[in-house]
């Protein structure tokens, strides 16, 4: 018997420009967000607004994909006869994970004959988008959702993220850091450089002074991970800083050649609500994180 067709899905947290997530056809399930106390869908409000709000203060919070939600947007293209290959938001960072699992199954009673794979992405921003866009060209070249499945298992965790931040005070506020530590760093002109490791989580592996040094040595870690894996796609996504994803997308360049696509995009309203404006994150594919 013949392979039913499926459908690629993933979430908002893939931090992807509209026309990418346009050109791959991919349904995405939108997380939510509240800014001074009003609620909006992620990616619902101009990115310069959002982070002008945040630089003057305003205060965020985020929810994460809730099961019913999950199920809803499964059932629609059950509905149509397809399978789902569905890439999640790291479970170190977020539930919807979970709640991903919840809606498979509470779906696979109601459809015996469909086929719903939930995969953790382990990845989180435009590294969630990367890894998404690179199993849609897989998918392209005519994978089964089984064959697409076991690829992304096997390159998930090649994906590397390495992010800055400019204000201390974010991390902070999330608990990454200690009041001590961001007044000290803001202090100082402390920048830090963090990765998601192999749980999916957030994690701080190193700290240099000053801007221009934290997206130089992003570079400089991308340089010692890249060796053995080729990388015709970048992501890089921002907090409404372009000038500095310019800077960086140059030196990668520099780096990887001059044709080297790179996928540019805002850092989303809810990641961007955790990080706050002026984070930079740098992704591509390399030996580990």
């Amino acid at each position: 018997m013949a392979d039913r067709k499926y459908i690629l899905m993933s979430d908002s947290t893939c931090d992807l420009p509209p026309e990418v997530i346009k050109q791959m056809g991919t349904p995405i399930l939108k997380f939510h967000f509240e800014i001074d106390g009003a609620t909006h869908e992620d990616g619902g409000m101009d990115f310069h607004e959002f982070y002008d709000m945040m630089r003057n203060g305003s205060m965020t919070k985020t929810s994460q994909i809730s099961p019913a939600q999950a199920e809803e947007g499964f059932e629609k293209v059950l509905k149509q006869g397809k399978d789902i290959l569905y890439l999640s938001f790291s479970s170190g960072l977020s539930g919807t994970y979970n709640s991903a699992c919840m809606a498979k199954e509470n779906l696979t009673e109601k459809y015996p004959e469909a086929k719903i794979t939930v995969i953790d992405s382990l990845c989180a921003s435009t590294g969630q988008g990367l890894l998404l866009y690179k199993a849609w060209e897989k998918m392209c070249e005519g994978l089964t959702l089984d064959e697409l499945a076991d690829w992304i298992e096997e390159n998930k965790l090649h994906l590397c993220h390495l992010f800055t931040v400019d204000d201390l005070v974010y991390l902070k506020r999330g608990g990454r850091i200690s009041r001590t530590t961001a007044l000290a760093g803001t202090i100082l002109g402390i920048k830090p450089i963090l990765h998601v490791d192999d749980e999916g989580r957030l994690v701080s592996i190193g700290k240099v002074r000053g801007r221009k040094q934290s997206l130089n040595k992003i570079i400089d870690l991308m340089c010692e991970r890249i060796e053995g894996y080729d990388n015709p796609v970048i992501g890089i996504s921002h907090g409404d800083c372009w000038g500095d994803a310019d800077y960086i997308a140059e030196l990668a360049k520099k780096k990887l050649g001059q044709d080297t696509k790179v996928i540019t995009s805002y850092t989303g309203t809810v990641i961007g609500a955790h990080s706050g404006p002026g984070t930079l994150a740098f992704f591509f594919m390399g030996d580990k994180r």
